[in-house]
Order: C-alpha cells, then structure tokens, then sequence
C-alpha cells in the first residue's frame, strides 16, 4: 500500500468509497463527504493521531475514516457499525484497496463492551440532523467513547449545540482542544425530505482525557 503524502490524494481515495445503496432512515445514515472527511483526517494526521496509531471508528458506516486512517498508516484499524450492509460493504473496499490493517465488526457498539488497546477513536453517529431519528445518539456514542479510555475521540455533532456540548464534554473529563466547523450536506435519500440538498452545520470535537 503505497503511503499517502497529500490530502488531495487521500480525498480521491475516499472519494472511490461506496456510498450505501439503500441507506435506512432510522440509522440516519449520511454518507460524509469525502472533502469533509479527508481534511478531518488530515488534520487528525498533523496532531499526531494516526500514523502508528491504534483507530477506531465507532458507527462506522461504509468505512470512509477506518479506511482513511488505514492509509494513513494507522498501526491498526477497527470499524464497527450495527449495519450488516454497510459492514459488507466497507469489507469489500477496503479488500479492493489492498488494506490488509483493517477488520470490520458488525454489532451495537452502544451495547456492547470490546477490550482494545488503542488510542484514537473517530466517530460520526447519529447527530439529529433530521427530529425524525437519531436524537441523543450522538451523546451516547461520547458515552459509550469514554469507555475504551482513548487517548483522543474525534466526534460529531449538531452546530448548534455547541454550548451545550462543552459542558457536556468537560461533565465526562474530556478536555476538549480543538472544534473544527464543517457544512454537512443532506442529499435528498430518503421520502420525508423535501429539498433536493441543504447543508448542516456540524462541529468535530477532539477531545483527550
């Protein structure tokens, strides 16, 4: 696997991933952006928190920052996510891709308890984009992060619970240290929506503990 020297690169890597065929609307299942990913990643590379490092990604999806972190010379991945589809999927990725420093896990991360050694956990659960589904998820998963005692948790949420989020945060003994501000595009994929597109403004926490 040849090592990834630009975000650029790593942007059109992430780019060839899948999205899901039939996404459920009760998983809120949003494909992010492979320019929202990469940067994240790569920002996540500059602070030290991948290249021989042992990630995680918790509601995982079809894979995009296991995969991402895989290339960027993560020492090991593991992407778990309740979906058996987005599961097989991100499995065949990251076959295509060569990625031999990966495993996929299918289960309820929110009710299940895993012994990793490892130090950075990325997530982007639920985060209540739509009132329909996924309300609170997001701070379960901050919950549930806490458990595996990261060095550090990427995590995303809703832009304007910011406040809220800080307190929240600092409430579990994270020590929050950098926001990054993304627009999130919702595509029309599902029947209650009513515009073709709109963007959401999210925030990723890194936090430590």
């Amino acid at each position: 696997m040849k090592k990834i020297t630009r975000k650029k690169h790593l942007e059109m890597i992430i780019q060839s991933v899948p999205n899901h065929p039939k996404p459920k609307v009760e998983l809120e299942q949003y494909a992010t952006p492979a320019s929202i990913a990469s940067d994240l990643l790569w920002n996540a590379l500059s602070l030290d928190d991948i290249s021989a490092k042992n990630v995680v990604d918790l509601g995982c999806g079809c894979g995009v920052f296991a995969i991402g972190s895989a290339l960027l010379c993560a020492n090991s991945v593991v992407g778990i996510d309740i979906d058996a589809d987005s599961i097989d999927l991100a499995c065949l990725t990251a076959n295509k891709l060569n990625i031999d420093n990966i495993e996929f896990v299918n289960d309820n991360i929110l009710e299940s308890n895993y012994d990793f050694e490892l130090d950075t956990i990325f997530q982007n659960p639920p985060f209540g984009s739509q009132k329909r589904a996924g309300k609170g998820i997001d701070l379960e998963f901050v919950k549930k992060a806490k458990e595996f005692n990261p060095n550090v948790l990427y995590s995303f949420h809703m832009a304007s619970t910011e406040d809220f989020l800080i307190d929240f945060y600092e409430n579990l003994s994270f020590e929050i240290t950098h926001i990054f501000r993304y627009e999130f595009p919702i595509p029309k994929i599902y029947n209650f929506h009513t515009k073709e597109s709109r963007d959401v403004d999210v925030i990723v926490i890194r936090a430590r503990l």
